[in-house]
C-alpha cells in the first residue's frame, strides 16, 4: 500500500485506536496467552470466563456449565469473571460448584459490588465469598459505575471504606470498577484519591467511533498504570448475540481488534462449549493485529457506529442492573 492510498485508506479513523499498541505477552497455560494485570505483577490469560453467560448456561443444565468452566481452566483461562446480581445470585453459585475440589486454586476470580455504602458493600462481599465457596476475592470491583454520581458515592457513603477494610484483613485482594456508559464517568473514577487495580470497559470495533471509552480512557489507564478489562467485544446487541451483519465483520475480526488494543484481558460470554472452543483456538496463536489491519476493521464498522445504533448500552437504561436502577429510584 503507498503512502498516499495508506492516508486516503486512514483518513477518519480514531487515530488514537491505531496507535495505541497491545501490550507484551506470553505463553501460558494450555497454549494460552497471559498478560501483566497492571502494576500488581500478577499475569492473567487474555480471555476472561464471563459469569453472567455461565450463569446462564447452568440455569439450563448446571452439569454442562461446570463442563464449560473445567473446559476453560483446562483450555489456559485462568481469569474468571462475576458479580454479586448476576442471575440473583445464581451465577456466583454456579461458579463455586465449579471451582470446587482445586479448581478454585487455578483461576484468577474476579467479582463484582452492586453497592455503594459501607453496610450494603460488606454484605455483598460475604454473600459473595459464600456462593463461590472460597476465602478471598482476588479482584473486586464496584459494579457499573454508570451515573454521574456514582463516583461521589462509592466515597461518600463508605463503600470504599469496607473496600480498604476487605483488603487489609485478607478477604480481597486487589480493587477496581466496571461500567458501560460513558467515559466522563470512567475519568471521574480514575481522578479520585484511590489508585485502582482494574477498570473495566467496553471495548469494540464500534465503540471507537461513539462516547469512546478506547480513545478516552484507555490513555489514561496506561498512564495511570490501571490494568483495563475489554467487554462488549462484538460490538452491541442483546447479551452480545449478533454482528452488525451489513457491515460484514466478523466476529474473529471483533475479538482480534478488541485484543489488539492494550487490554489485559477480554472479558467474553459462551452459551456453548463450541463458542468457548472457538475463541480459545483465536487466543492461542494471537498476534496483534497490525495499524493497517486495525484500520481497515476500523473503516467497514465507521458507516454505523457514530450514532450509537448498536451500543445502546451507553445510550439507554435497557441494560443497567436492577440494584443500580433501585438505588438512584428509576423504574425496573
Amino acid at each position: 500500500m503507498s503512502l498516499l492510498t495508506r492516508r486516503n485508506f486512514l483518513e477518519g479513523v480514531p487515530l488514537a485506536a491505531l496507535a495505541l499498541p497491545a501490550p507484551s505477552q506470553q505463553t501460558g497455560s494450555g497454549g494460552l496467552p497471559v498478560r501483566k494485570l497492571g502494576r500488581t505483577g500478577e499475569s492473567v490469560s487474555i480471555l476472561c470466563l464471563g459469569g453472567a453467560h455461565i450463569g446462564r448456561v447452568g440455569q439450563k443444565d448446571r452439569n454442562e456449565a461446570i463442563r464449560m468452566m473445567h473446559a476453560a481452566i483446562d483450555g489456559g483461562i485462568t481469569f474468571f469473571d462475576n458479580a454479586w446480581d448476576y442471575h440473583n445470585g445464581w451465577a456466583e453459585e454456579i461458579m463455586g460448584m465449579g471451582l470446587e475440589g482445586g479448581w478454585r486454586k487455578r483461576v484468577f476470580l474476579m467479582t463484582k459490588n452492586c453497592e455503594r455504602d459501607y453496610e450494603g458493600s460488606r454484605r455483598n462481599l460475604e454473600q459473595s465469598l459464600q456462593r463461590l465457596k472460597t476465602d478471598t476475592i482476588d479482584l473486586w470491583q464496584f459494579h457499573e459505575m454508570n451515573y454521574d454520581n456514582d463516583p461521589d458515592w462509592v466515597f461518600d457513603k463508605g463503600g470504599l471504606k469496607y473496600a480498604l477494610e476487605a483488603v487489609k484483613s485478607g478477604k480481597v485482594r486487589y480493587l477496581g470498577f466496571t461500567g458501560h456508559k460513558d467515559p466522563r464517568i470512567h475519568l471521574k473514577m480514575l481522578a479520585k484519591p484511590h489508585p485502582w487495580v482494574t477498570a473495566q470497559m467496553p471495548i469494540n470495533v464500534m465503540d471507537a467511533f461513539y462516547r469512546s471509552f478506547q480513545n478516552e480512557v484507555l490513555p489514561v489507564c496506561l498512564k495511570k498504570g490501571v490494568a483495563v478489562i475489554g467487554m462488549k467485544s462484538l460490538g452491541g446487541g442483546p447479551l452480545e448475540a449478533r454482528i452488525p451483519s451489513q457491515t460484514h465483520i466478523t466476529a474473529e475480526q471483533c475479538v482480534r481488534f478488541a485484543l489488539s488494543l492494550p487490554v489485559t484481558t477480554l472479558c467474553r460470554g459462551y452459551m456453548t462449549m463450541d463458542q468457548l472452543q472457538q475463541d480459545l483456538r483465536i487466543a492461542r496463536d494471537f498476534k496483534p493485529l497490525s495499524r493497517e489491519e486495525k484500520a481497515a476493521i476500523l473503516a467497514m464498522a465507521q458507516p454505523e457506529a457514530g450514532d450509537g445504533r448498536h451500543e445502546l448500552f451507553k445510550s439507554t437504561q435497557t441494560f443497567d442492573g436492577a440494584p443500580h436502577r433501585r438505588q438512584h429510584e428509576f423504574a425496573l
